[in-house]
C-alpha cells in the first residue's frame, strides 16, 4: 500500500537536495543542472550505501517517483524541442551540416566498435545490433540547452563563434534525435510500443502530419497571445494538452514518449513568439525545475553504484571517455577545418560539441528502460556525460579566454553595423538601467505614460542636431539592459530572445524618426551581464563623434572615462523640442564655450527655432553676429557684454519649454562637454 506521508517526505527531501547541488555548481561556474545531477547520485547508493539508500528511497514507492519522474522528461522533452530554432543555421548552413554531420558519424562509428569490446556489458537477453547501435547514438549526442547555456553565461552567444555552436548544436539535435528514433524504433519497436507491431511504421506520417497540418493550426496561439497580452489559462491548457497527446501518440507507435513531446515544441511557432515561448518556460519551469526533474534524476541517481565499479570497470571506463571525448572533439574539429573554419574557432567548437549533460542522462535512461545498458554500464556512462559536460568550462577559458570574447562581440557588432558612415553618434536609451523597468513607456516614444519619465525621441533629435548636417551619418541607438534571471529549464536564450525583441520594437519608433529626419538609425538591443563594460567595449569600437545618454544612467561613469568624445547628458523628464522653441545659449568667451554656442546654434537650425545667446567678451560678440551672417536667427539683444573670462567656465545652453531648460557644460578640456536639463531659472553651476 502506498504510504502518501513517505512520497511526501522523500519529494521534500530530492528537492532540498537537488537545489543545494545547484547552487553549489552555480557558484563554481558549473551548469546548475550537472549539480542537480550529481545530487540525484549522491542520493543512490554510491555514497548512502545500498542500506541507507532503500530505506530512504523503499522499492514500493518507485513506481510514484518513476511516474513523476517521467512526467519531467515529457516536459523537458518539450522544452529542447520549444528551443531548436533552425533560424540559428540561416548563414551557417555549410559549416553547421560539416560540423554536426562528422561529429556524430565519427562517434557513432566509434561507439559501434566500443559496443563491440564491451559487449559484455549490455544487459541480459540484449541482442548485439540495437545494444551497438544505441551505444554509438549516445557517443554522438550533445546538449543543445546545457550547451546554450554555457555560450549565453560567457556572452559568447554574442559572438561568431558562439553562434557557428549554436547553428551546429541545433543541426546536430536534430540528426541525433531522429537517428535516436530510427535506433529506439529498431531496438524496442516491438516490444515497446503499445499497439500492434506494424503501427511503428505510422511513425514518419505522424511527423509529417505534425509538421504539414499541426504546426500551421498553432500559429493561432501567436495570435491569442497578442490579444490578451498574457499567457492565459486557455493557452496553456492548450499547450499541455498538444504535449501529452503528442506523447502520448508516439508512445503508442513504439518511438517512446519524449519524442513526442520533443516534436510538439519544435512544430510551436516560432516567428514573432519569442514572448510567448518565454511565458511558456517560466511556467514550466516552476514544476518541471523544482519538482519533476529533480526527481528524475533521482530515479536515475538509484541505478548509479560508483562503489559497484571494479577494476576492469575502471578501465572500460577510461575506454568510454576516450572514444567520447575524442570521437565528438575530433569529428567536429574536422568538420569545422573542412569548412574554412580557421584552427582555433575548430578547436572552441570541438570542445563545446563534447557538451551532453542532461541530454545524454534522458538518453540513457530510455537504454536502460528498454533492457540495452547493464547497471554497471549506466553507472560509467553517467560518469561520461558528467564528466565531458564539467570539462566544457575550463577547457574554454584556455581555448577561448574572456578577453577574445570580448573582442570579437565588438568586432561581431561593428561588423553589424557597417563601416559605411563618416559621422557617428551613440545614442543610450538606458532604458531598465537609469530608473525605468524596460516595459513602460510603451513603445519608447511615448515617455511618461506608466510613470517613465525617458521620451527618447529627445535623445534622437538631439543626436540629429549635434551631427549639424554632416553627410553620410549614423545614429546608433543601443538599449542594453541587465541580464534577469535566466532560466534554470531551458537554454538560457529565451528570454534574451524576448527582450530583444521587446526592444527592437520599441525602437522602431525611433528608426522611423530618423528617417523623417533623413538620418539612417541602426538599433543594438541585448541584455547584458555587464552593461558598463559591454558600453565601454562598444564605445571602443564604433568610436562615436559624440554620445547621447539620460544623465542618471548609472553606466556614464565607465563609458564617460573611455571616450572622448563630446558627451551629452539629458535629465528625464526632458519633453520633446516642440518646432520653433526657443534655444538659449550662455556660453563664455573661449573655445570651449563655443563648443556650448556651436551646439546650441545647431539646434536652433535644426529646430527652425531663435537663438537666444548670453556671454561675455569680444569674442562672443562676433560669434553671434557671424552666427547671424550664416542665417542662424538671434533674438534682439541677446548677446551681454559684460565683465572678464572665467577662469573654468560652466555654462548653460537650453531648449525652453514648459519650465525646464537644457544645460550644456562646456570645461575647460573639453572633453567631455556635457548637457543636463535643470528647470529655467535655477542657480547655475559653480565652476571647478
Amino acid at each position: 500500500m502506498l504510504d502518501i506521508t513517505m512520497i511526501l517526505g522523500q519529494l521534500a527531501l530530492i528537492i532540498v537536495v537537488a537545489r543545494l547541488a545547484g547552487l553549489a555548481a552555480g557558484r563554481i561556474g558549473i551548469p546548475p543542472v550537472v549539480g542537480e545531477i550529481f545530487a540525484g547520485v549522491l542520493l543512490g547508493p554510491s555514497l548512502l550505501g545500498e542500506g541507507v539508500s532503500d530505506f530512504l528511497f523503499p522499492a514500493d514507492t518507485l513506481p510514484f517517483l518513476k511516474l513523476l519522474a517521467d512526467m519531467g522528461l515529457v516536459l523537458f522533452m518539450f522544452v529542447v524541442g520549444l528551443e531548436l530554432d533552425v533560424s540559428l543555421v540561416r548563414g551557417r548552413g555549410r559549416v553547421a551540416a560539416s560540423v554536426s554531420v562528422l561529429s556524430i558519424a565519427l562517434p557513432f562509428t566509434m561507439g559501434l566498435g566500443l559496443a563491440l569490446l564491451l559487449r559484455d556489458l549490455r544487459a541480459d537477453g540484449a541482442d548485439l545490433l540495437p545494444y551497438a547501435l544505441f551505444l554509438g547514438a549516445a557517443m554522438s549526442i550533445t546538449a543543445f540547452p546545457v550547451l546554450a547555456r554555457i555560450l549565453a553565461d560567457r556572452r559568447m552567444n554574442r559572438t561568431e563563434t558562439g553562434g557557428l555552436a549554436l547553428a551546429c548544436a541545433a543541426t546536430d539535435d536534430v540528426l541525433a534525435w531522429t537517428m535516436l528514433a530510427v535506433v529506439i524504433g529498431i531496438a524496442g519497436g516491438e516490444g515497446h510500443g503499445h499497439g500492434p507491431s506494424w503501427v511503428i511504421y505510422l511513425a514518419l506520417p505522424f511527423a509529417l502530419f505534425a509538421i504539414l497540418v499541426v504546426r500551421p493550426m498553432l500559429t493561432r496561439l501567436t495570435t491569442m497571445y497578442r490579444r490578451a497580452g498574457e499567457l492565459t489559462p486557455t493557452i496553456l491548457s492548450i499547450v499541455l494538452v498538444g504535449i501529452l497527446l503528442f506523447s502520448a501518440a508516439t508512445e503508442y507507435l513504439g518511438v517512446h514518449f519524449i519524442f513526442g513531446a520533443f516534436l510538439f515544441g519544435a512544430i510551436m511557432p516560432h516567428a514573432e513568439a519569442a514572448a510567448l515561448r518565454h511565458e511558456i518556460l517560466v511556467r514550466l519551469e516552476q514544476l518541471s525545475v523544482l519538482l519533476l526533474l529533480p526527481v528524475f534524476f533521482l530515479v536515475a541517481g538509484l541505478a548509479v553504484d560508483v562503489r559497484g565499479l571494479s577494476a576492469e570497470n575502471l578501465l572500460q571506463l577510461a575506454a568510454i571517455l576516450a572514444v567520447a571525448i575524442a570521437g565528438k572533439y575530433v569529428g567536429a574539429y574536422l568538420g569545422a577545418r573542412s569548412a574554412g573554419v580557421p584552427h582555433w574557432q575548430a578547436n572552441a567548437l570541438g570542445i563545446l560539441m563534447n557538451t551532453r549533460g542532461l541530454t545524454e542522462l534522458v538518453i540513457l535512461s530510455v537504454g536502460r528502460e528498454l533492457g540495452l545498458l547493464s547497471d554497471e554500464l549506466f553507472t560509467m556512462m553517467v560518469i561520461m556525460a558528467l564528466v565531458t559536460t564539467v570539462m566544457t568550462g575550463p577547457l574554454l577559458n584556455l581555448a577561448y579566454p574572456r578577453r577574445r570574447v570580448a573582442r570579437d562581440i565588438a568586432e561581431a557588432e561593428r561588423a553589424a553595423l557597417g563601416e559605411q558612415a563618416v559621422d557617428r553618434v551613440l545614442v543610450l536609451t538606458g532604458r531598465g538601467r537609469g530608473g525605468g523597468d524596460g516595459r513602460d513607456g510603451g513603445d519608447g516614444g511615448d515617455g511618461g505614460d506608466g510613470g517613465d519619465e525617458r521620451d527618447d525621441r529627445v535623445l534622437l533629435d538631439l543626436a540629429v542636431a549635434a551631427l549639424g548636417g554632416a553627410r553620410p551619418a549614423e545614429i546608433v541607438v543601443a538599449e542594453l539592459t541587465p541580464q534577469g534571471r535566466p532560466l534554470e529549464v531551458g537554454t538560457g536564450l529565451s528570454l534574451d530572445l524576448a527582450e530583444m525583441a521587446a526592444a527592437m520594437e520599441r525602437q522602431q519608433v525611433l528608426v522611423r524618426r530618423g528617417e523623417e529626419l533623413g538620418v539612417p538609425v541602426r538599433v543594438i538591443a541585448h541584455p547584458s551581464a555587464d552593461v558598463a563594460q559591454d558600453l565601454v567595449e562598444l564605445v571602443g569600437v564604433l568610436a562615436p563623434q559624440g554620445l547621447l545618454a539620460w544623465s542618471d544612467d548609472p553606466a556614464l561613469v565607465a563609458v564617460g572615462a573611455a571616450t572622448e568624445a563630446p558627451v551629452v547628458l539629458v535629465a528625464p523628464g526632458t519633453p520633446s523640442p516642440e518646432p520653433g522653441a526657443a534655444v538659449v545659449v550662455h556660453a563664455s568667451s573661449d573655445a570651449d564655450g563655443e563648443a556650448a554656442l556651436l551646439l546650441g546654434a545647431r539646434l536652433a537650425t535644426a529646430r527652425g527655432a531663435v537663438l537666444e545667446l548670453h556671454g561675455e567678451g569680444r569674442r562672443m560678440s562676433t560669434a553671434g553676429a557671424a552666427l547671424a551672417a550664416r542665417g542662424v536667427r538671434l533674438a534682439d539683444g541677446s548677446v551681454e557684454r559684460a565683465g572678464a573670462l572665467a577662469p573654468a567656465p560652466v555654462e548653460v545652453a537650453g531648449l525652453r519649454r514648459a519650465g525646464t531648460a537644457l544645460r550644456v557644460r562646456a570645461e575647460l578640456d573639453a572633453a567631455p562637454i556635457d548637457f543636463a536639463t535643470v528647470p529655467l531659472g535655477a542657480a547655475e553651476v559653480p565652476a571647478r
